[in-house]
């Protein structure tokens, strides 16, 4: 357990490796998480108090017993309104493992398509337990046979609250020149970018780009390669690479820099997010 910020926060984190899942447990009182997103699918429940937060462009209330769902790259915030705080459970599914996971549970799965949860918010208290059952087990490092039957129910109840979307982009619908914005910034990720590199990049003046990118994808461009960044470094730093020479490999200034902007994303140093990956003592 990590104490964090106000000294009634904590978080709890494992990885397994068979699957790599991440499983987070964690307690907030007051503000939790600035707006961010994670490469993964986010499958969780509250334990305790009211859970909100910001996500598809609305305010959502989880309480206990309530189930979110989030996918790759959706944009979310947290915050305790109410006194004594929220406490949850959370999964990080990997999109490959899943979409692997799901072809083998089902006869026919879309060969050209991929899991999307109509609903961030959803109240289903049979699958709630499923979903508390499958974190035990892969937090507490049960045996194998059992992580795997436990997450064999969870695909089966997950299976009922997703849909298939085509391959392809998110933000179909987005401005063209928010598409090229986009697909520039994950093209040279690592290089200190500026808005008039951007603006030459994608042939648009900075002012109606920043407008255009904030409305396709809900930050500004720097925030968004923030993010980007912050979404490349934790396979990396989960893999046992050292903070300082993800940070470099990465754009950040230093270590501090990449360690401020996690810890405002995550509520976690990045070295101590790597030594609850690797499974290690504190």
């Amino acid at each position: 357990m990590s104490n964090i910020a106000n000294t009634r926060d904590w978080i709890e984190l494992r990885r397994d490796d068979d699957t790599g899942i991440e499983t987070i447990r964690a307690h907030f009182e007051g503000h939790a998480y600035d707006p961010h997103w994670h490469d993964s699918y986010l499958v969780g429940m509250t334990e305790q108090g009211v859970q909100q937060f910001h996500c598809r462009r609305d305010r959502h209330y989880s309480t206990p017993g309530r189930i979110f769902l989030l996918e790759p790259g959706e944009i979310h915030d947290g915050d305790a309104p109410t006194p004594g705080g929220f406490t949850y459970r959370m999964l990080y599914l990997d999109p490959h493992w899943l979409a692997q996971a799901l072809a083998e549970l089902r006869d026919q799965t879309p060969a050209d398509g991929l899991p999307q949860f109509p609903s961030t918010l959803v109240g289903d208290p049979g699958f709630a337990r499923t979903i508390s059952d499958a974190f035990t087990a892969l937090h507490q490092g049960e045996l194998r046979m059992l992580r795997q039957a436990v997450l064999d129910d969870l695909l089966t109840g997950l299976s009922r609250h997703l849909h298939w979307r085509p391959l392809a982009p998110l933000n179909e619908r987005a401005p063209a020149v928010a598409l090229r914005a986009r697909d520039y910034l994950h093209a040279h990720v690592e290089e200190d970018i500026g808005l008039d590199d951007l603006a030459r990049a994608t042939g648009c003046d900075r002012f109606r780009l920043s407008r255009a990118f904030q409305v396709a994808f809900g930050l500004p461009p720097h925030a968004y390669l923030i993010q980007l960044r912050l979404a490349l470094a934790r396979p990396r730093l989960a893999r046992g690479e050292a903070p300082a020479q993800v940070a470099a490999s990465l754009g950040f200034a230093d270590q501090s820099h990449l360690g401020r902007w996690f810890r405002r994303a995550y509520r976690l140093t990045p070295a101590r997010y790597q030594r609850h990956c690797s499974n290690l003592p504190d």
